[in-house]
């Protein structure tokens, strides 16, 4: 039976809209560019400026609709099933790019309101995979250019006002901070929930003054183990135990004390860290044969987006980790974040 619950505009999601450009590359290709397996960052002008067009020369690419929110949202919708559950905000180009991304988030079931702009091109991100490994390396075009006045244009503002739960990505610090501060303001005012993602270690290291504006307000926090790592590094909590990281996450200041906040810390095929109300609980992973591993490009927002498909349902926390779980493993049997067919999670199998 169809949740009633489960209205337009649910989840509300702000992040950067990015084209992947996927292929396979050798390890030199990540040498020669200064890039590591398994990381994920922001492209320099001057060392990467030859890396795309080179990748596109040289190698079997494949364009999938990409971007760390996105993605969740479209793996959330996958298993919902119902159109129009998840809404969500970004900034592209006013080209053939920002065409595809809008067709696959429309056809996937996202009311896409995106922000248009002719400054700069839609952004893309190069998806470096090697073996099962994958590196990130993102030009943010137009996804740099998302200003604040979008969300608070009549039509969006009423979204941003009436969503019941809203999910944002660390990589959109870099790009505005006041458009999130305005969703955590309405979230805290209204008591409704707020995830966000830790997204890559640079946020934590680079981007530690908008980070820590916003974590008071957020009652849902994913990240993976060197995400953490380099989150408890930089704020000194002398430890590099991934269950004390997680404890001492939930404990850092929150605005909303009616909801203690969620930490949900992945580390590959090691077992899912969940803290909550003080303790811990450990979720192991099925782990698959390799040779049904194809990359593990969008594991994580899949797990987001299978999470959140079950949190914003009143599911339990159990639930919704084994959601995620599910997701990210039907994702990495994939090139990039896709799917196909009907979505069939079943908790009781998990």
């Amino acid at each position: 039976m169809e949740n009633e619950s489960l209205k337009k505009n649910t989840l509300l999601g702000l992040g950067n809209p990015l084209l992947d450009i996927s292929a396979i590359v050798e390890q030199e290709f990540l040498i020669k560019y200064e890039l590591k397996p398994n990381d994920a960052i922001l492209a320099d002008a001057e060392k990467h400026k030859n890396l795309y067009a080179e990748l596109v020369e040289k190698y079997k690419t494949e364009y999938i609709a990409g971007g760390s929110v996105q993605n969740a949202l479209r793996v959330c919708q996958w298993l919902i099933g119902k159109p129009s559950v998840t809404t969500f905000f970004g900034c592209v180009g006013e080209d053939n790019y920002s065409k595809v991304l809008n067709q696959r988030a429309v056809s996937e079931g996202v009311n896409a309101r995106y922000q248009y702009t002719g400054a700069e091109p839609t952004g893309t991100c190069a998806v470096l995979v090697t073996g099962h490994h994958r590196s990130l390396c993102a030009n943010l075009g137009a996804a740099n250019c998302f200003t604040i006045d979008h969300i608070l244009l009549p039509d969006n503002k009423k979204l941003v006002n009436t969503a019941r739960f809203y999910y944002i990505s660390g990589f959109f610090l870099t790009v505005s901070p006041p458009s999130i501060m305005e969703v955590a303001n309405v979230a805290l005012a209204n008591d409704r929930p707020l995830a966000m993602n830790l997204s890559a270690p640079f946020i934590s290291q680079f981007y530690k003054e908008p980070l820590m504006q916003v974590l008071p307000y957020v009652d849902v926090l994913f990240g993976n183990e060197t995400e953490a790592e380099t989150f408890a590094q930089e704020q000194d909590f002398g430890t590099k135990d991934i269950k004390e990281i997680a404890i001492k996450l939930c404990n850092m200041p929150k605005q909303n004390e009616k909801r203690s906040r969620v930490v949900v810390l992945t580390q590959g095929v090691h077992p899912v860290i969940l803290a909550h109300n003080g303790k811990i609980k450990e979720f192991p992973v099925k782990v698959l044969p390799a040779d049904q591993l194809v990359d593990t490009n969008g594991a994580g927002d899949a797990f987001a987006g299978g999470f959140l498909s079950q949190y914003i349902q009143g599911r339990d926390l159990t639930v919704s980790i084994k959601c995620g779980m599910w997701a990210a493993r039907q994702i990495v049997q994939r090139s990039g974040c896709t799917f196909d067919g009907k979505a069939n999670f079943d908790p009781a199998e998990e």
